[in-house]
Parts: structure tokens; sequence; C-alpha cells
């Protein structure tokens, strides 16, 4: 057989673990102070496997080193709205030798491809490009235009990544109107009869805060009633240890219904701890979604043991739900005090669409065809994405990244988290899901 009759016959199932692998290989880190390694070099690396196909992908850099890649995928109905398919390519950072594995080696080991971005988002990405390439190796056209975009920043907020692009090139989503991303379409087995696929509809708003008491300098021997860091350790102990009210919002609502009606038993959002403790691997994503949060995640103070110093600065990673912003920073400043200065570092909406139209539709035809006991429902994040910036594009996002995933998985411990992986299986699964999910768009 000739190489170019072996190329033909790859399919995305074929090559989805290899394109996982050597899109973790390149370290794209994000610091966020753009001393990131990779993000350029896996945005080339996307371009290129793209253009293979005969895409004209376009790489934008907003900074030296931080850029995206965007290519559009003509449809057969060109008069249609379009779709957009966006993932990132940055990943937060890895200490290796915390991790079995280097969290960059993209190693294949017990079923699973391992490293960081296996689950956010390389998985994802892997997952598109290699439907993309099957579908145009084999000319297959989407029934409508996709836009594609790799994009950069989104774990810093994505200022320079999706961001940018909505801001200064707008025209590159011209005609899209609703987009698919991460963090959605995962299972949640609760019986063999019945797995829940969870897509996201909604997500949390975002303050990263920072905080600053001021006090009166001085020697650490003598006695001072304004020592700064005293007063700023008390207000984020506060902070931290409070206990925010639960606040039930519609998408929270509709996913609590579903997950009792498929368990036979109520979910009372107001007993957080039992209804917590039937949600298994997914209570971590679920629980914060329950009610506001304000996380102290950094302290800074002083310069030297026997000087009192005249500032003290935290920050807080603050999280809000949909409609919920004013009332959480009311309560925020109410804890912290009059002597406590509150700025934002990053500051971005709350997003929540509904749970219904054609979309939807083919989400869950897509995942029944490849799974039978399959039912998708919708639920909230807790953290956020780069759909906050297409949402101000008026483009309808949605977290469907679809994995059937082994029960036993803490798929949720996998974001952020030391050993991260994602089955090899639940590559290929994704793959059939997504070929399928892009025919009934």
């Amino acid at each position: 057989m000739s190489d170019s009759g072996t190329a033909r016959s790859v399919t995305g199932e074929d090559e989805v673990v290899d394109l996982c692998r050597e899109l973790i290989q390149i370290d794209t880190s994000n610091y966020g102070d753009h001393s990131g390694p990779g993000e350029r070099k896996a945005a080339e690396y996307v371009a290129e496997k793209l253009a293979e196909v005969g895409l004209e992908p376009k790489i934008f850099e907003s900074h030296p080193g931080r850029a995206s890649t965007v290519a559009r995928i003509e449809g057969e109905d060109p008069s249609r709205p379009a779709l957009l398919i966006h993932g990132h390519t940055d990943v937060v950072p890895a200490n290796a030798d915390d991790w079995t594995h280097h969290p960059f080696s993209g190693e294949v080991a017990d079923g699973c491809v391992w490293g960081r971005g296996a689950v956010d988002m390389k998985d994802m990405d892997a997952m598109t490009l290699a439907v993309v390439r099957d579908r145009l190796r084999s000319g297959r056209k989407p029934p409508r235009d996709i836009v594609l975009a790799f994009l950069a920043d989104e774990e810093a907020g994505g200022t320079y990544g999706a961001r940018h692009l909505v801001d200064h090139h707008p025209d590159l989503f011209e005609g899209v109107t609703e987009a698919i991303s991460e963090v959605g379409g995962f299972s949640f087995t609760v019986n063999e009869q019945r797995r829940l696929y969870l897509i996201q509809t909604a997500e949390k708003g975002i303050h990263w805060m920072k905080l600053t008491v001021a006090g009166t300098a001085g020697h650490g021997s003598m006695i001072h009633r304004d020592n700064a860091i005293t007063e700023l350790s008390e207000a984020v102990a506060r902070l931290g240890r409070h206990k925010f009210p639960v606040r039930v919002t519609k998408t929270t609502r509709a996913f609590l219904d579903e997950l009792g009606d498929a368990l036979g038993t109520e979910l009372d959002p107001e007993d957080m701890e039992g209804t917590l403790a039937k949600l298994g691997g997914i209570a971590k994503l679920i629980g914060a979604t329950l009610s506001n949060t304000a996380n102290p995640t950094q302290l800074g103070a002083g310069y030297k043991v026997n000087v009192i110093p005249g500032e003290a600065t935290a920050h807080v990673d603050g999280r809000f739900l949909p409609g919920y912003e004013e009332e959480f920073l009311a309560d925020v400043d109410r804890i912290l005090g009059p002597l406590v200065r509150r700025e934002d570092v990053h500051a971005n909406k709350a997003v929540e669409t509904t749970f219904d139209g054609a979309l939807v539709d083919a989400m869950q035809s897509a995942l029944v065809a490849e799974d039978p006991a399959a039912k998708a429902i919708p639920y909230m994040l807790s953290g956020g994405t780069d759909a906050k910036s297409f949402d101000e594009l008026g483009i309808r996002g949605f977290g469907f990244a679809p994995l059937k995933l082994p029960p036993e998985l803490d798929f949720a411990g996998m974001f952020h988290g030391v050993d991260e992986r994602v089955p090899v299986e639940g590559l290929r699964f994704g793959v059939r899901v997504l070929d399928r999910f892009i025919d009934a768009s």
C-alpha cells in the first residue's frame, strides 16, 4: 500500500491518543506573567495539523509567545448560523516531583494518557483535531460552517487569548451563534442502566481580588495596636471561613431534579452535606455551585523578622452565581470591614443559558448513539471558561467535551490536580460522539 493510501486509512479514533500525547508534551504552562514557554509552539502545532488536511489556519499573537490558532471549515449550507468549537492550549503549572508520571511526558499507562492538560483541556483539543482531520480527509463537510479556535491564556482569565480575539478580531466569528467547549459532556454513572452526561449551561462569575491593609511600621519589640498583618489576617480568616447562603439558580435546580429522579431520591440544596454525600465523585464540581465562594490564596507582608511592616496584602479567588454579583460583593465588604481595601485583579461575568434547542438535541442523540444508557442533563460549572468572552458576541455557549468515564475515576480531582489523566477509551468515545454531533448539529 502506498504512503498516501495509508494516510487516508487513518481515522480520528486511530490518532486521537497520539494527538493528545503530543499536545501534552508541549509545555504550555501559564504562570500569568508571560513567562510560559509553549503557547506559540502549541499554536504552530495545531496550525500544522489543520493545514495538513487543507484548511488555512491563522495564528494570532496578542503578546510575544501568547498565540492562538483559528480556522474556518465551510459547511454544506453556509447560510446557516455557524458553530464555534473552541479550546485552550495553555495549562496550569505542575511540579513533576509530585506526579507518578512526568506531567509533560504524555505517557500512556493503566489505560490512560497522563499529563498536565489531559482533562483541562488537551483531551478536547485532541478530539477536535482528530474529528476535523478525519472528516476533511474523507471529504465529509459539516452541515454548517464551523469555526475552530485553539486559544492561549484561558488559565489566567483569557486576556491574551479569547478576549483579545473578541476585542480585536470579532470578524473571525461572523455568523456564529452557538459554541461548545470544555468541562461538560462527561459521564456520571448512576448504574448500568443509566449514565448521566453533564452538559455545562452556566458558569460562575469571577472576582479575583487583592486585599490591602495599611498600618504603622515599627520595631518588632514594641506594642502596636494597628499591626497591618494582624488586621489583614483576621479579615482573611473571617472571609475564608464564611459560609455564604445557598442560592439555587435555574440550572442547579434542573440538575438536582434530574439527578434526584435518576437516584430515586430528593436532593435538598438546603441540606448541603446530605446532598453532596449522594453525588460521589462529582460532589467537588457541584458543591461550589450552591453558593458564592471566596477562597484566600496568597498572603504577603514584611521583609525582616524584627520589623513590623506598614502594609500587608492578600489575594482571594472570589466566584459568584449568575444573578448574585451585587450580593456577593456586599457580603465580602461587610465581612472584611472598613480597614481592608479591596481591588479587582481580574473580574468577569457569570453566564447562563437554557438547556433546550436543536444543539442540545444533537448532543443527546450523539451520546445515546454511542451509549444507550446516556441521558444529557444541565449543570453549572463553579469555575470559568472562555465562554465568557464569546458571550460578548452573543454566542450561546455549552460545555460539551464528551467522555465516557469509569465510575471509579475521580474526574473532578483531575482538574489542576496531581496525576491528571484521561482514559484512552474515553478519548476514542469522544471522537465518535463529536463526529455524530457535528452531523446532527
